[in-house]
């Protein structure tokens, strides 16, 4: 019998260890690295904004002074 096995890992240390019991068993595999599911500067830029709300970096507007705020 053959059969293909996926391991969904957390981290490097994880890959590391699957791939020494790879070796060990002297397995075929190949490893494929996930897909990043938004662009590293999308990230960054929500990132800074977070740290900007916790530093009070913030600008509050009312809903009735949206459209001025906004320029409309």
């Amino acid at each position: 019998m053959q059969a293909d096995i996926t391991f969904h890992t957390l981290n490097s240390q994880q890959i590391n260890a699957l791939k020494a019991i790879g070796k060990a068993l002297r397995l075929e595999f190949e490893v494929t690295p996930r897909e990043k599911p938004y662009n590293p500067e999308f990230v960054a830029k929500i990132e800074k904004s977070r740290k900007q709300i916790q530093e009070g970096k913030t600008t509050r507007v009312a809903m009735d002074d949206l459209d001025n705020f906004l320029g409309l």
